[in-house]
């Protein structure tokens, strides 16, 4: 079973932001692979969309807590399966990354992202795999990320489709696969 969790914030305030880049991948991926719609679970804190990819069963998981405490919905999710996760990966938003970059990690600190630190500190990073989605506008990092990243934008589109076919490869050729395509 692969648990994969896409970061944002909940509420629709902040569709459309950089920030939420994580839920809308998930969305994406849900839609080509023909998921069920996303449901809350009420104990999990999270919205949940379980489905079959290839031959591997897979959970899609859209923490509703706010971005900073992702984690603690992501243990109860843990809580609940009870170590049936062979594998859990997190796509989330990368200020530090060029719009429209991918980069697949496996195993490594937060850089300062507060929805993956909380995650590690409620989990651990052992075995953790992030895809990491580029953010940076073309005119350079913003003086202010953090107002950057909750900012509305019409041009996630494309990078959202990037990612999406990055996660569908990752589940399908496995990480070594996944990482010499896009880490380049």
């Amino acid at each position: 079973m692969i648990l994969i969790i896409g970061l944002g914030n909940p509420g629709e305030k902040f569709n459309n932001t950089p920030h939420n880049i994580g839920f809308e991948v998930l969305d994406k991926f849900a839609i080509e692979n023909n998921f069920p719609d996303f449901e809350l679970q009420k104990k999990s804190e999270a919205l949940i969309s379980e489905g079959i990819f290839g031959e591997e069963k897979i959970i899609l998981v859209k923490p509703q807590t706010f971005m900073n405490e992702s984690g603690k919905s992501v243990k109860k999710i843990l809580e609940k399966i009870k170590d049936q996760a062979s594998d859990i990966i997190v796509i989330h938003d990368d200020i530090d990354l060029p719009q429209g970059k991918i980069k697949i990690v496996k195993g490594r600190g937060s850089a300062g992202h507060k929805g993956v630190e909380s995650i590690i500190k409620n989990i651990g990073n052992e075995n953790l795999v992030r895809v990491r989605v580029g953010v940076i506008p073309v005119s350079g990092k913003p003086k202010n990320p953090e107002n950057f990243v909750l900012q509305k934008t019409e041009t996630l589109d494309e990078i959202i489709q990037k990612a999406a076919n990055a996660l569908d490869l990752l589940v399908k050729e496995g990480l070594d696969g996944a990482m010499n395509e896009y880490n380049k």
